[in-house]
């Protein structure tokens, strides 16, 4: 008798405590819209029905890392919890040396600011930066540079890898402004920016290669490791009979270092770690500026109970029917909004779904923020909020002040980890049809006032016709 393929038909977990959504109505959601000055950061979330703004922290913890906070150490120094921590991490990346942080862009801000102070005025190269990861850079008086492959700018067209970096254009930036003149190579896994898209093994391996060739120090940015290491379990030729782990241990064994922000694929609320394969002197100097900014060595930015939950969730997170259900419910959404007449990345990526809005809004000018206007938009119609990744989180500004274009206008629908069920996705691709069919009814946005760096944390914005 044939095995019914289980899989991908319900979630991998039982679910033991709920939160109420909020119910609201328009009038209502106008309302809030209006008291946030149009940035969906502004908005309460207890008026958020459907909270897609980020997959970072926003997850739900399991019964065995609940269990295992009850057992954290809170010594200063020295905590047993460090040290499960510790392990685990190292278990996974093969990284000897792990500082603790209470999450990703406190890991980019050491890091970074230990480089410019070691070589200053340099260039770090990634298949691409995500903003936390760009600002940090670039604060630091270093030139953020992107080389994602072409694939990846091909939103429309399916392809297993789009989050690869460009191998020929990796050689070309190395030759043309020296080695000595790269401080370091970022392998975003998954790749953020570009629609979630992972990486191949093969791709990582290859840049590695290169890297170590040219001297130049590779790190993996690995905030979606795990799930990474599925996508590369079911494209990826040679791979179909490794477990996630052992996939994720290839990974993490081209790279010198990694960083993550543990709020994503180790299932936790809060934490992160940077880790260093070998006592260097970023590895001290790191240390250094943990204990001035963060904490001491064996907790940086964390509770014992915190280390306990992410020592736990690193785990979980690599749990192979766990990630097959992630992925598939991801695709899920993606294609029930293309069958909604709503562009997408296509194939959807790991933790997200990403609206092509400048196919979505072909007229709409891009000096009235499409992309943010389709995210007011989207809270205005059914509660949903989402973020805008474009002319507003990456577009630069003029000496006058004006604002430039970003290369895309992409709205992200980042999934919280083991939330939402199938009917809570369905809500979302019927208010997204309903709004298909009214595009006209789509306001622009403006800038009323925003900061420099990171402006689509707080910004504050207008609607216009």
């Amino acid at each position: 008798m044939k095995e019914i393929n289980w899989k991908t038909k319900f979630e991998p977990f039982k679910i033991k405590m709920t939160e109420p959504v909020a119910v609201t109505t328009y009038a209502q959601r106008l309302e809030a819209l209006k008291k946030a000055f149009y940035n969906p950061f502004n908005i309460p979330a207890e008026k958020v029905t459907i909270d897609f703004l980020t997959d970072s922290g926003t997850g739900a913890m399991s019964q065995t890392q609940w269990g295992a906070m009850m057992s954290g150490d809170e010594s200063y120094a020295g905590a047993k919890s460090f040290y499960r921590l510790r392990d685990v991490i190292t278990l996974i990346t093969g990284c000897k040396y792990v500082i603790p942080v209470h999450q990703g862009r406190a890991a980019e801000r050491i890091l970074m600011g230990v480089i410019a102070s070691t070589k200053p005025a340099q260039t770090i190269v990634s298949n691409a930066h995500f903003d936390t990861t760009r600002a940090n850079v670039e604060a630091n008086k270093m030139e953020a540079l992107d080389i994602p492959v072409k694939e990846a700018y091909e939103f429309g067209k399916a392809a297993p890898f789009k989050g690869n970096i460009d191998i020929a254009k990796l050689k070309k930036v190395i030759k043309e402004r020296g080695a000595k003149n790269i401080s370091l190579v970022i392998m975003t896994v998954t790749n953020n920016t570009m629609g979630g898209q992972p990486a191949s093994m093969a791709n990582i391996r290859e840049t590695s290669a290169i890297c170590k060739a040219a001297g130049i120090p590779m790190f993996l940015d690995c905030a979606r490791f795990a799930e990474n290491a599925c996508f590369i379990k079911q494209r990826e030729k040679g791979y179909a009979n490794k477990t996630p782990l052992q996939i994720a241990q290839e990974m993490f064994s081209y790279a010198q270092g990694a960083w993550m922000s543990s709020k994503k694929d180790a299932l936790v609320n809060m934490g992160g770690f940077l880790a260093f394969r070998e006592d260097t002197t970023w590895t001290q100097k790191s240390r250094e500026a943990l204990i001035l900014g963060e904490g001491f060595l064996n907790y940086g930015g964390m509770s014992g109970r915190d280390m306990e939950a992410l020592a736990s969730g690193l785990i979980e997170g690599l749990d192979e029917n766990y990630l097959n259900y992630r992925l598939e419910s991801t695709r899920y959404l993606g294609e029930g909004l293309l069958k909604a007449g709503v562009p997408i990345i296509n194939p959807p990526g790991g933790h997200a779904v990403y609206i092509d809005v400048k196919k979505f809004l072909p007229d709409f000018k891009q000096e009235n923020f499409p992309a943010q206007s389709l995210v007011c938009h989207m809270y205005k119609m059914g509660g949903i909020r989402t973020v805008e990744i474009g002319t507003l989180m990456f577009g630069k500004r003029d000496a006058k002040g004006k604002w430039m274009a970003a290369d895309m206008e992409l709205v992200r629908l980042a999934i919280p980890r083991r939330v939402y069920t199938k009917s809570h996705f369905d809500y979302v691709i019927e208010v997204m049809a309903h709004i298909a069919k009214n595009k006209k009814d789509i306001k622009g946005i403006a800038v009323s006032w925003a900061p420099q760096a990171l402006a689509h944390f707080s910004a504050k914005l207008r609607e216009v016709k």
